[in-house]
């Protein structure tokens, strides 16, 4: 098992690699130029080329692109262009405001959606099941932002439940998390209708109840529990998705958070941030997967087995 994460470990180096070049290159290809945008109104031109000077910004992409990486290979992702702050230090101060939001979103969306698509499945081909899908498909098919302005219009607005936006108190996570939440619970509910459909009918699920094992303790213990791994799997890519894509989401009820930092970041030609924080987002989203690989084994012992065999 050791060796195993070790070598998934390894395999996030060409991953950080391959994500920091592309980045790093996108964002010379946009053609601005940081000075212009760093200097005063009033700057000379002969100041603008001392600006340019000092941020490295007369030297070749390659030499550029090989000083950032040497620089992050002993820990420093370079000095924000706008705050003059460490980008490391930046990225910290706001991951805890994603972290929060990402894991009640998914918190939100499991608990509506692993109910629901069981309830779903015992009930095939009924306007129960029909139901179901119909909410799936409209959490699919709804855009984040549009769903946050709703939210926004009805229970802030109107109703003056919770907050249009900001951080504060835990009123103030309610509606990002069902925002980001319901587009969630729409994929899982549809992952786990296709799961309990698969292994609703087995000979195992059918000698329990000749048994004379209650049909809950059937459904759950022996039905939920064999098709946990195609759950936990979607469950895993939408805590990612969360971790790392929630912008939308943060840019309407202006989150503190991540997403909201590299789209502030873009907007900026703020190259160093928007470069260290994709990369941390890269490694994040690597750590989240792994740890839903290693959760497999809880549940499948013989994902465990095979764990062991490739140690």
């Amino acid at each position: 098992m050791l060796k195993y994460i070790l070598k998934r470990i390894m395999l996030m180096i060409p991953a950080i690699l391959a994500t920091s070049f592309i980045i790093y290159f996108a964002m010379d290809m946009t053609g601005s130029d940081p000075a212009t945008a760093l200097a005063p109104d009033n700057a000379t031109e002969e100041q603008i080329e001392q600006l340019r000077e000092e941020l490295g910004l007369n030297d070749p992409i390659f030499v550029r692109y090989g000083k950032y990486m040497m620089g992050m290979m002993k820990g420093d992702l370079g000095t924000s262009y706008v705050t003059k702050r460490d980008v490391f230090e930046t990225f910290m101060t706001r991951l805890p405001n994603t972290i929060q939001l990402a894991f009640t979103a998914v918190f939100v969306a499991t608990l509506i959606a692993v109910p629901l698509g069981i309830y779903t499945a015992i009930h095939q081909n009924t306007w129960k099941d029909t139901g179901g899908m119909v909410f799936a498909l409209f959490g699919v098919s709804m855009p984040n932002f549009w769903l946050g302005m709703i939210l926004i219009i009805i229970f802030s607005l109107n109703l003056k439940w919770f907050p249009s936006g900001a951080k504060g108190g835990p009123e103030s996570l309610v509606l990002p998390a069902v925002t980001v939440g319901l587009g969630f619970a729409a994929l899982i509910t549809r992952t786990t209708r296709s799961a309990m459909l698969d292994v609703i009918r087995q000979d195992y699920m059918t000698t329990a109840r000749a048994k004379g094992t209650g049909e809950r303790d059937v459904i759950f213990k022996h039905g939920l529990r064999n098709a946990l791994i195609p759950i936990i799997t979607v469950i895993g890519m939408q805590l990612s998705n969360a971790l790392t894509g929630s912008v939308l989401a943060e840019t309407v009820f202006s989150w503190p958070g991540v997403g909201r930092l590299i789209v502030d970041s873009i907007a900026k030609r703020d190259t160093p941030m928007v470069t260290g924080a994709i990369i941390m987002s890269c490694v994040l989203m690597c750590v989240v997967n792994l740890a839903v690989d290693l959760i497999y084994a809880f549940f499948d012992p013989r994902i465990k087995a095979q764990y062991s065999q490739k140690g």
